[in-house]
């Protein structure tokens, strides 16, 4: 049933949009390119989805068949609202003059000058979706925060983190572009590296072609990591539960091969001088259908409430949930998992929206509550539309402050 709903409202989109080309384009021909663009791309979009995918994710001709459809979408929605618009309007003329002339009922014809302007409006988002796929993947950003902390120890006050999250490092195509931001990570010179999960899209085998130029991440007090819920391989239709096992296996072997410390369910302690602060990886948690696996309680079981503690949780859903009222206290949590949608407004300080914040309260940046933070990461990485727009692809630097008493 919903695949019938589904259907039948792409072909009243289909129906509606044609109408701004009927009117515009009266020549024949140029109607038949429309239909013929339209049936293409349906045709391209099922040759992707049955062709063989080694790793089972939206990677290559799939990924690309789904940017180029949601941009041609994007298009024809954005042409049938502002039509819609006009036959209300047209609608409510002809009633008028029923009621208030002689004239009898009649719906007054589409103007040319509202169906070129549907279509010159509708082409913004396509030609935007268009350049999120040739450019804006890779258009990473550097996002600076300073947080004042009452309880974080004197000898760390300055103490600077790198947050890297979701590289999917399956989807990535470019690896000039890719090795640019490692490069920009490891300039920040960051006293560590903290990754918090979705490493590949669904097998370790994405990481083949791209450890080696992951294991060129360095920071003073070491690159940590947690696993996100694409890295158990939820998402792939393995031949045998023991092989989904043993690509688990083979993902954190590969972390460790890298140089990578993986914290699952545990915390590691970073000392300088006679202090100390925490960092705490857990499993991925996470709400509306998502594993939940991680055990904050199990991670933090060494650490006291005193403690000063930084989270890395994969999904922010666990910070509600979860670590924001825990009794071991959490002073900052790290996550990921939303990446912004990879489309949306984003001006840092300013103004951001995208239409993920209705499904995650917190899903991009720097969120604060009863004097604890999170600090939600856009991601570094892409999965299935091959692309961002406007929210692009992110590296964290936090700097961490002692709040001086006034």
């Amino acid at each position: 049933m919903r695949w019938i709903i589904t259907v039948f409202i792409l072909l009243l989109v289909e129906v509606y949009a044609f109408q701004a080309f009927k009117t515009l384009f009266k020549l024949k021909w140029s109607l038949a390119i429309y239909v013929l663009i339209t049936l293409l791309l349906i045709g391209f979009l099922m040759y992707s989805f049955n062709a063989p995918n080694p790793n089972g994710s939206f990677t290559g001709l799939r990924a690309y068949s789904i940017g180029l459809f949601l941009g041609v979408a994007a298009f024809k929605f954005a042409t049938i609202l502002i039509l819609f618009g006009e036959d209300v309007f047209r609608i409510f003329e002809a009633l008028f003059r029923k009621l208030f002339t002689p004239a009898s009922f009649e719906i007054p014809s589409r103007r040319k000058f509202i169906s070129t302007l549907a279509i010159g409006i509708g082409s913004l988002p396509f030609l935007g979706l268009l350049y999120g796929m040739y450019k804006g993947k890779y258009n990473y950003k550097v996002l600076t925060y300073e947080l004042e902390f009452d309880d974080l120890p004197a000898a760390f006050d300055g103490y600077q983190i790198t947050q890297i999250s979701d590289l999917h490092c399956g989807s990535f195509d470019n690896r000039v572009k890719v090795n640019y931001g490692i490069d920009l990570i490891n300039q920040q010179q960051s006293d560590a590296i903290l990754f918090t999960g979705d490493l590949v899209n669904n097998t370790a085998a994405e990481m083949n072609d791209w450890k080696n130029d992951f294991a060129k991440l360095k920071a003073k007090d070491g690159v940590f990591s947690i696993l996100g819920n694409h890295d158990y391989g939820d998402y792939y239709n393995w031949e045998t539960d023991r092989k989904k096992v043993e690509n688990l296996d083979e993902l954190k072997s590969i972390q460790k091969e890298m140089g990578w410390k993986l914290l699952l369910d545990e915390a590691h302690e970073i000392k300088i001088a006679n202090e100390k602060i925490a960092i705490v990886g857990v499993e991925n948690w996470g709400k509306g259908g998502f594993k939940q696996k991680g055990d904050l309680d199990k991670a933090t079981q060494s650490l006291s409430p005193s403690d000063f503690k930084i989270l890395m949780s994969h999904d922010p859903s666990h910070w509600d949930a979860v670590s924001k009222n825990h009794p071991k206290k959490i002073q900052l949590t790290l996550s990921g998992h939303t990446h912004g949608m990879q489309f949306g407004i984003d001006i840092p300080g300013w103004f951001k929206w995208s239409p993920v914040q209705f499904r995650y309260p917190q899903w991009a940046g720097i969120y604060r509550e009863a004097g604890k933070f999170i600090n939600v990461n856009r991601g570094f990485g892409y999965l299935a539309y091959p692309g961002r727009l406007g929210i692009w692809p992110e590296i964290t630097v936090i700097k961490l402050k002692r709040k001086v008493a006034a």
